[in-house]
């Protein structure tokens, strides 16, 4: 994700940018990409994470904003998205979060802090390499089994 981070700016092309980078590894390395962005997001899944997240979105964030929040956080970079799980009000100093300050969220735009599409670039990347129309979902789950 820091390679992602540094070699494109914003979503949409570091999204391309790790669809291209995944679609040239294994069908097992897509799959363990896919694994390890699951078990670092689930360190997101903490009560403190979830108030500040609450705050951040003024009490509007439902169960999928959270998942998509925990996603946006990984898109941060591992030394901001590190510092955040163990004390969440780390996010407060975070240009990105700085940045939604004193607007409303229905002009966040692509500031948005929530990134649902990482969540499928793994699925994408396999489906391109295998030619699956149903990639990497029911395989991670077998994977992790």
């Amino acid at each position: 994700m820091e390679t992602c981070r540094r070699q494109s700016e914003g979503r949409d092309a570091r999204l391309a940018w790790l669809r291209n980078e995944l679609s040239r590894r294994s069908q097992v390395e897509i799959v363990e990409f896919q694994l390890c962005l699951d078990q670092v997001t689930r360190q997101t899944f903490h009560w403190d994470l979830v108030a500040a997240a609450e705050r951040i979105f003024g009490g509007r964030c439902s169960d999928d904003d959270f998942d998509y929040f925990g996603l946006w956080m990984v898109g941060l970079g591992g030394e901001i998205f590190g510092r955040a799980v163990l004390d969440p009000d780390a996010l407060a100093d975070a240009s990105e979060v700085l940045a939604l300050t004193g607007r409303s969220w229905r002009d966040w735009g692509e500031d948005w802090p929530g990134w649902e599409l990482l969540d499928y670039v793994a699925s994408e990347a396999y489906g391109f390499v295998t030619g699956d129309p149903d990639p990497c979902g029911e395989v991670s789950a077998a994977a992790e089994s």
